[in-house]
């Protein structure tokens, strides 16, 4: 790696990889500085090998380089194993002369001398020690931060420990999906209103998998008891999400209707499908109605003519009145939000696809969507007492929200200026009432492993598991996370390192394909790579010197 490397080419690879979704380390969880897989790997394995004198040789070691760097051939048995060796062969070299002894690659295969060790200092979200543990060295990844820490033991240690059938590895049933026709839920059987690689399989290839899918379907479960008579359908439909928008009275004195903040009105804005909101006005005081209009396309108002969707009731904390035309500053905007007068609305309802239908359909809120939130909203109260007496604690947090000091961070954490000052603010009632709810689930279930005999690290591992799906879930459901008409489809809160206000908010539905049963298989989708990650050759991975620890890799916490 000192004297060449293929850098455009491996690059090229690197940016391509932005595109990898499903098996991909990135989407376990959100880490900020992930360093591409693609370069991890090719600069590993530069770093561990010679350089080779001969023109010929270089540019074969050159364009193997390059395709050890493809996705496609990160689980490629062949090429791993032809990579390993070659760095063996350099590491039994380095050993030979260190020890003033013979040693050989068989040496390393059979344990009989450690291999090639490789430390990450900073590994944040585990790049770096990933690929030289598939390259078959040992990895030592190590951080401050405890959101990484546990983003590595996912990615790197409980792979290799529980990746493959281990001494005293409990009994885990089959996760079987059925569906009726009725749509009922049967037993253990998970209902899904999507077809689902992983979930949908009753077999699994390692306990790990098979045991994050199955108690993943049991939290799933156990929520869908409790939770789904607070999410509404009309006619047979699923409600994907509900469309909020903020409020704030207007400060004319002889209006003072509740204004919905919407910094714009599409619903859908593509080609061929174009569908709106359009606010409906009586004039002042009379209250601000919704009707749902679209471009020739049938269930809808028809479209009107000179109606602008992208001329929304706010822009830069500036509100207009859509009843009186009265204009409120941004300094107003922000007082009234700190004092409390902020009020939010229901104004439509995303539907998913009925049976023989295609794309999403929108309606505006109906009396018993209506209803259900309101009930939702008071059966929060009563969870929220009932998991303090249990858990000993405030269960919805009540830590504050970053401070912002100076222009920049008060741009980036803006919600501070709104008045949501702790972290339990980003979420409305029914958000939080679902969380505590999945939360509580994830807790009992770790409870209920233990109790059936698991072994206390795989039962923390299946955990930890369930856990990063909660925080997705959670990156999911805030009132800080806006829906993407252009691809109609709700977007997350960290879309990108802040935490803006967000005037018109969309809550998602969990028990959809854009809740829980999607965040399930986006991890076990990742996790499916990770312990497919092939043995090293001899078919073992090298041990870890730490006792107790998974083999070939150790995660540490600075």
């Amino acid at each position: 790696i000192e004297e060449t490397f293929p850098v455009k080419e491996v690059s090229q690879h690197s940016a391509r990889e932005k595109n990898i979704r499903h098996g991909h380390i990135s989407t376990l969880h959100i880490w900020w500085a992930r360093r591409p897989l693609a370069a991890s790997r090719a600069t590993a394995y530069a770093a561990l090998i010679p350089y080779p004198e001969d023109i010929l040789e270089w540019q074969k070691q050159r364009n193997f380089i390059v395709e050890l760097s493809q996705w496609e051939n990160s689980l490629n048995a062949p090429l791993l194993e032809r990579a390993r060796r070659a760095i063996y062969a350099a590491h039994a070299e380095r050993l030979s002369a260190e020890l003033g002894r013979p040693v050989s690659v068989e040496d390393i295969e059979a344990g009989r001398v450690p291999p090639p060790r490789v430390l990450d200092p900073f590994s944040g979200g585990g790049s770096y020690p990933l690929e030289a543990l598939r390259l078959g060295c040992e990895a030592y990844a190590n951080d401050y931060n405890p959101v990484a820490v546990l983003i590595l033991k996912a990615t790197l240690e409980y792979p290799q420990k529980f990746g493959r059938p281990f001494e005293g590895m409990p009994e885990i049933p089959n996760a079987v999906v059925e569906v009726d026709s009725t749509d009922q839920v049967r037993g253990e059987a998970i209902e899904f209103s999507f077809p689902s690689k992983y979930t949908q399989t009753a077999e699994s290839p390692t306990p790990l998998l098979k045991a994050v899918r199955y108690w993943g379907h049991r939290v799933l479960e156990e929520a869908r008891r409790e939770l789904a008579q607070y999410y509404t359908g009309q006619n047979g439909e699923t409600a994907v999400g509900y469309i909020w928008a903020r409020t704030l009275p207007c400060q004319n004195p002889a209006c003072g209707v509740e204004i919905p903040l919407m910094r714009q009105y599409w619903l859908a804005k593509k080609d061929k499908k174009k569908i709106s909101l359009r606010p409906l006005s009586q004039g002042p005081g009379k209250p601000v109605e919704f009707e749902i209009i679209a471009q020739n396309l049938p269930g809808y108002a028809p479209w009107e003519s000179g109606f602008d969707p992208e001329s929304g009731s706010v822009s830069r904390a500036v509100v207009t009145c859509p009843a009186c035309g009265a204009v409120m500053d941004d300094h107003t905007t922000r007082r009234l939000f700190r004092a409390g007068k902020a009020g939010q609305r229901m104004v439509a309802v995303v539907t998913a696809p009925t049976k023989g239908g295609s794309g999403k359909t929108y309606r505006l809120p109906a009396g018993a969507d209506l209803a259900a939130y309101r009930a939702a909203e008071q059966a929060l109260q009563a969870k929220r007492e009932q998991l303090r007496a249990e858990w000993g604690m405030e269960p919805l947090p009540d830590e504050p929200t970053p401070e912002g000091k100076g222009s920049g961070a008060e741009r980036a954490f803006s919600v501070r200026n709104y008045g949501l000052d702790t972290w339990g603010d980003l979420f409305n009632p029914r958000q939080a009432l679902a969380l505590l709810t999945f939360a509580d689930a994830v807790r009992r279930t770790h409870a209920e492993m233990l109790s059936r005999g698991y072994p206390e690290d795989f039962a923390r591992a299946v955990a930890t598991y369930l856990g990063i799906i909660f925080n997705r879930l959670a990156d999911k459901n805030a009132n800080v996370v806006v829906y993407n008409v252009v691809g109609e489809k709700i977007e997350h809160v960290f879309g990108r390192q802040a935490l803006p206000m967000v005037w018109d908010y969309v809550e998602v539905n969990p028990f959809t394909d854009v809740g829980w049963p999607n965040m399930l298989d986006w991890v076990v989708s990742v996790l499916d790579h990770l312990t497919r990650i092939p043995a090293a050759p001899g078919g073992t991975i090298p041990p870890s010197p730490f006792v107790g620890e998974g083999p070939g890799a150790r995660v540490s916490h600075a």
